[in-house]
């Protein structure tokens, strides 16, 4: 399988202080990829990077083979990379509908705001409320639908169910595994391993700005024990 996003010798940090000591990360198309590590350790910072909202210090970024170092956000989300970020961020003074259609990018049989509803029945009960209207779990799902409308190759998730009821994870973790059937890359950020080991194909372990381990489904199976010694506090 071909390399969606291919990262090497990244570093980044914010004033005099580093973050990333030279990360390494490979995306393959049509796999869910998962990023883990304590707080702190760098994740965020790496997918900041990736979608040009941080200015590497050293280090390359190769999107479907095109070099996007130091591209601006406008132009990796042309690239095809959509992010739900960490505190969901999405439009409060804007509509449901307003904030799907704000950064729509149609596609032939891609999404579409309809196709938003029927995947979270409760945003079309609630799309002419505004974002500041909505609960915690609402407004995920709506960041999530957000970037889905860009049609994306890669959908990068964030912390996508911290924080959020039970029944409102469930019904994220479904809608993920039904996004890989659909053959979707995704890339993940989560805490939670048993949810992360039933849609993962690969995993990348960040540990004071470096990887520290990496390995694919079976890999991290075998090696489990070891993977969560990096997690603790």
């Amino acid at each position: 399988m071909s390399a969606l996003v291919d990262i090497k010798g990244l570093t980044a940090g914010y004033g005099n202080t580093r973050v990333l000591f030279g990360i390494d990360l490979d995306i393959t198309a049509g796999q869910v990829s998962t990023l883990m590590g304590r707080n702190g350790m760098g994740k965020t910072t790496t997918v900041r990077c990736l979608m040009g909202l941080l200015k590497a210090s050293a280090g390359r970024i190769m999107i479907n083979g095109a070099d996007m170092t130091g591209a601006p956000p406008y132009a990796v989300a042309r690239a095809g990379l959509g992010l739900v970020p960490e505190g969901r961020r999405i439009f409060p003074s804007l509509s449901v509908s307003e904030n799907l259609r704000a950064t729509a990018r149609a596609q032939a049989d891609g999404w579409t705001e309809e196709r938003v509803y029927d995947t979270f029945p409760r945003l079309g009960q609630r799309k002419k409320n505004f974002g500041f209207q909505l609960s915690g779990g609402e407004q995920q799902m709506l960041a999530i639908g957000r970037a889905l409308m860009i049609n994306p190759s890669l959908l990068i998730l964030d912390e996508a169910t911290e924080g959020l009821a039970p029944l409102i994870r469930e019904e994220i973790w479904s809608m993920l595994g039904i996004l890989k059937r659909e053959g979707l890359s995704i890339l993940l950020i989560d805490k939670n391993l048993d949810e992360l080991s039933r849609i993962s194909d690969r995993y990348f372990l960040i540990e004071k700005g470096e990887i520290a381990w990496k390995g694919d489904a079976a890999e991290f199976a075998a090696q489990r024990a070891h993977v969560e010694q990096f997690l603790h506090l």
